[in-house]
């Protein structure tokens, strides 16, 4: 018989100075996709810590030292576990946010952990029982990309693994599912069915959008539609939810063709704020027979 976790888990759960889960605001994630230099990476903290004060929202700041799984040998990976530490380390004292990156190795999330506030498990690896329990060990947030092969379901053994680790703040993550070849779908039925674990659940809108290796030697996607995802998503009842953003697009390094225009994050945000603010009255309306 397989055994469970003796643990439950903790919900909202407790990222920096913010809350996400049960009862807390909309929860921002967001930033650009891999660190290309620490210029880029001020420059858009700078904006969202702005932003995140304009509009009375929680964000984590995420970017990722290391890119793993690029198409293309040739595509950029980014500047490394140690170098990519010492900018988000930067971020996180200079403009006082939370700051989130992806492991790959279980070597990787002792010092991870002692930079960032919430550590995060890419979808691909989202099943990795040595690398989740290494994520566990560290006393942080953790967050797990639910795989694009997975069933929302079996996420819970996810969970029961980080429980059985001694995590008990979890967050699941949303990404879509493939899809045929080159195309990724959400169901939306994955965040409720998630959320029923007990952990909160964050939409990852711009990789929801990412055509995986349509462009060659690249992943594609379509801008487009992370603003009609991210609202479904709100609608739904995500507890946050996850863009990567750049000044330039059309110029970064890594997944360019999902990812927000910094200067377009503002509006979007007020979108998403103002949706959640609704829904959250429309809670406290009575049920009638």
């Amino acid at each position: 018989m397989r055994e469970k976790a003796s643990l439950s888990p903790e919900n909202p759960v407790k990222i920096g100075p913010y809350l996400c889960g049960k009862g807390a605001n909309l929860l921002v994630i967001a930033g650009p996709c891999v660190i290309e230099s620490e210029k880029l990476c001020l420059e858009v903290a700078e904006y969202l810590r702005n932003l995140a004060e304009k509009l009375k929202l929680g964000v984590v700041f995420k970017s990722s030292f290391d890119k793993a799984n690029r198409t293309s040998v040739a595509s950029f990976r980014g500047p490394g576990l140690e170098e990519g530490l010492r900018i988000l380390r930067k971020v996180r004292q200079r403009y006082e946010l939370p700051v989130t990156t992806d492991i790959h190795w279980p070597e990787q999330a002792g010092a991870v952990a002692e930079v960032c506030d919430l550590i995060q498990v890419p979808a691909f690896l989202c099943r990795q029982t040595d690398l989740l329990m290494a994520a566990a060990k560290t006393g942080r947030p953790v967050h797990v990309k639910k795989g694009q092969f997975m069933n929302p379901v079996d996420m819970r053994f996810v969970v029961e693994k980080l429980l059985a680790g001694g995590c008990r703040q979890v967050l699941l993550g949303e990404r879509g599912t493939f899809f045929g070849y080159g195309q990724l779908v959400n169901d939306f039925r994955a965040i409720p069915i998630m959320q029923s674990f007990g952990v909160p659940v964050v939409f990852d809108a711009t990789h929801s959008v990412q055509q995986p290796g349509a462009i060659g030697g690249a992943s594609g996607g379509q801008r487009a539609m992370v603003e009609p995802l991210a609202r479904a998503a709100v609608a739904v009842g995500a507890d946050a939810v996850f863009f990567e953003t750049h000044p330039d697009p059309d110029s970064a390094l890594s997944d360019g063709p999902a990812m927000v225009p910094l200067t377009e994050m503002e509006r979007l945000l007020r979108v998403l704020k103002h949706m959640r603010d609704c829904m959250d009255s429309c809670a406290s309306l009575p049920t009638t027979a």
